[in-house]
């Protein structure tokens, strides 16, 4: 699509998967390239996408069934209500027909009009109670249907969250199981609206069956009749509803990067660097030209949608002509009376009314779920993606966590391994540092050792039991991790601490002892409600906290945590001279009650007190050993210690930089952490 030249300047690039579709400049410099897609994840068989009104019919209970499934699993007294209140709304309209039948039959035969009226009373009685209980069935159906919907949106959704959260950490990294979880978000929405479409649907159905069995009684030409002059809507609607469903499809990723965008605009973490480089006009105008090429998709399928609702319009009127003719005829000739031909118009207009809406809903049931089918798609790609349940137990005590000649490679990447043929042992109870440049591979390691990615090659032992197939949960629930880029909960600083073991009770004690041995006293005591402080901006009563303070919370949720494994990444980035002592002071601490410690930092100083180092580089092992033994060695750690030891220098007596020796650097090991 062409964006306006004041908007995003005009494009030239056809994406590979859309030729008649022309990429905006905002989606090659914001993104690299074209935004569309094919079916990919929720690519249909075919017979879900035919177009024909006998395919639609076929597909009708099982249509009605995917949106009451889900109905009767939230709420199945309030399913059953609505059916039956559907039910009896079709069967009241049946005797209305019947009864005003009898009414006109009465009204035009011969005789006194007195007696006429009096002998179409009775009928008009039915007629009258007959309509009062179709309004009272509507009004109940309305109720159970409205106690439904919330219901069944919620249950979608807890199920495919549920699954999600539950795949490999792979597959949410995936862009293509990325797609599906999207269009899983519209299938929770699409299972909502599906619940009043078939309830339209089921009431559309028996009334129409009421109106057929009315005019098959009167006369069998009329039947035909009426099923044509629904056959134009049913097309129109059908062709409109697939070809909204695949242009959904192909431009749902484009639309996802729109929202990116508008988040950014009104993020708190990017609203300070917004103002300072005056990026809001530059992100408005790479919204409105990617909002503009979505516009277009928008008017195409506008213009399409008119002209075959014109082809739908003509073809309607045909047949409605065709059908007054007929009725026409058989009246004139005397095969029907006019009694009877004023209930059949009735009937037919009453029964085109109720196939028309059928058409209509059922469409739009049809493209809800498409939907739910891609709802459904997500739970079973999430069940083949799952993290396995059950294994082998890992050892109570193991000595040592083995990596044997373990390689990795990103799923998805045709770059080099991240890590290759990597050897390497971490002794329990110690604190092992893992050190090299950024993109030796470290965070890939440590990721492995929690279990978050399983090997492409080699293997990773606790003492003699492969993590490969080893219980999952347990090993998950025997590492903590205090990453350097933690995720920073909007929530109180007790629920930030106790996020650490959620399946353990959030005790007082216990989220006091976590904070005392993580050195967050000091934390704690200057947030203007204590734990019960809403860590955060954007709600009522959120306090900001810096970074180095939200390092300690961190620190305090891995020691909540209790895991035997820590691993630290990065812990002091945010912090200054004195916290990092203070930090590092704390996770000896942790060390010496029990846990294993692994430890990754850029700054050397902080690890001459680890009983091991590895260090990395370019994603291989490239030395092991404890400080003084590398430092000796002088190879890449040596190094890198002495680039770093070089920019610590102190003025000497007579005013020249005197460089710090490795062996000044200040002993912490007696340090105690600082409340």
């Amino acid at each position: 699509m062409v964006t306006s030249a004041d908007a995003a300047g005009k494009a030239g690039e056809h994406p590979p998967d859309d030729p008649d579709a022309i990429v905006s400049d905002s989606e090659k410099l914001l993104f690299g390239g074209p935004l569309r897609y094919d079916q990919g994840w929720s690519r249909h068989e075919q017979a879900r996408l035919e177009l024909s009104p006998k395919a639609m019919v076929r597909r009708m209970p099982d249509l009605l069934k995917t949106g009451f499934r889900l109905a009767w699993r939230a709420d199945g007294n309030a399913a059953r209500l609505v059916i039956g209140c559907e039910i009896g709304r079709g069967l009241a309209q049946a005797v209305s027909l019947l009864a005003v039948n009898q009414v006109l039959a009465d009204l035009l035969a011969d005789g006194d009009l007195t007696d006429r009226f009096r002998s179409a009373a009775p009928a008009l009685i039915v007629v009258t109670v007959a309509m009062v209980a179709a309004a009272l069935l509507r009004s109940v159906s309305t109720y159970a249907t409205g106690r439904l919907e919330p219901k069944v949106e919620r249950l979608a959704t807890e199920t495919y969250l549920t699954r999600a959260a539950r795949v490999e950490l792979a597959a949410i990294e995936d862009d293509g199981f990325h797609r599906l979880l999207d269009s899983a978000q519209y299938g929770a929405m699409a299972a909502r609206r599906a619940i009043k479409m078939s309830t339209r649907v089921m009431n559309a159905l028996f009334s129409l069956v009421a109106a057929m069995g009315v005019l098959t009684v009167l006369h069998w030409s009329l039947l035909p009749m009426l099923v044509l002059m629904a056959l134009p809507s049913a097309w129109s609607a059908l062709i409109t509803a697939q070809r909204r469903y695949r242009s959904f499809h192909t431009w749902v990723q484009h639309s996802r990067a729109c929202q990116v965008i508008a988040r950014m605009l009104v993020d708190p973490k990017s609203a300070p660097e917004i103002r300072v480089h005056r990026l809001g006009p530059f992100l408005l105008k790479h919204f409105r030209g990617m909002s503009e090429a979505a516009e277009e998709e928008q008017a195409r399928l506008a213009r399409l949608e008119g002209r075959t609702l014109l082809i739908a319009a003509a073809g309607t009127g045909l047949a409605t002509i065709a059908t007054y003719l007929t009725l026409g005829a058989l009246l004139l000739s005397g095969i029907m009376a006019l009694a009877v031909a004023g209930t059949a118009v009735i009937a037919i207009r009453s029964g085109s009314g109720s196939l028309n809406t059928l058409v209509l809903e059922l469409n739009s049931l049809n493209a809800e779920a498409l939907f739910i089918g891609d709802l459904e798609q997500l739970n079973i790609e999430a069940g083949r993606r799952a993290i396995p349940t059950g294994g082998l137990d890992l050892p109570d005590r193991p000595e040592e966590i083995r990596f044997e000649n373990v390689s990795f490679i990103y799923p998805g990447e045709d770059s080099s391994p991240a890590l290759t043929d990597v050897s390497l042992t971490i002794p329990t109870g110690k604190i092992i540092a893992l050190v090299g440049v950024n993109g030796a591979g470290k965070t890939t390691l440590v990721k492995l050792l929690a279990g978050l990615y399983q090997p492409s090659a080699g293997r990773i032992c606790w003492d003699d039991v492969d993590t490969a197939q080893a219980d999952r949960d347990q090993l998950a629930g025997r590492v903590a991790m205090v990453a350097q880029d933690f995720v920073r909960w909007t929530f109180t600083a007790r629920a930030n601490v106790g996020v650490g073991r959620p399946e353990v009770p959030l005790t007082t004690e216990r989220v006091q002892e976590a904070i005392d041995q993580a050195g967050a006293g000091k934390v704690i005591d200057s947030l203007p409600r204590g734990l019960d402080t809403l860590l955060g901006r954007g709600f009522r009563g959120g306090h900001e906290i810096s970074g180095g303070q939200w390092q300690r919370i961190g620190v305090a949720r891995a020691a909540f945590r209790r895991g035997e494994i820590l691993v630290v990444d990065e812990p002091t980035a945010a912090l200054d001279a004195r916290a990092e002592l203070e930090v590092f002071a704390a996770i000896r601490a942790l060390a010496k009650a029990g846990q294993t410690v692994v430890l990754i930092t850029h700054r050397l100083a902080s690890v001459q007190h680890a009983d091991l180092i590895h260090v990395l580089d370019g994603g291989r092992l490239v030395e092991s050993g404890s400080p003084d033994q590398l430092l000796a060695d002088g190879g890449v750690y040596a190094e890198l210690f002495d680039l770093q030891a070089s920019q610590f220098v102190r003025p000497g007596s007579n005013g020249a930089s005197v460089p710090s020796p490795r062996s000044s650097l200040p002993d912490t090991s007696s340090s105690t952490p600082q409340s």
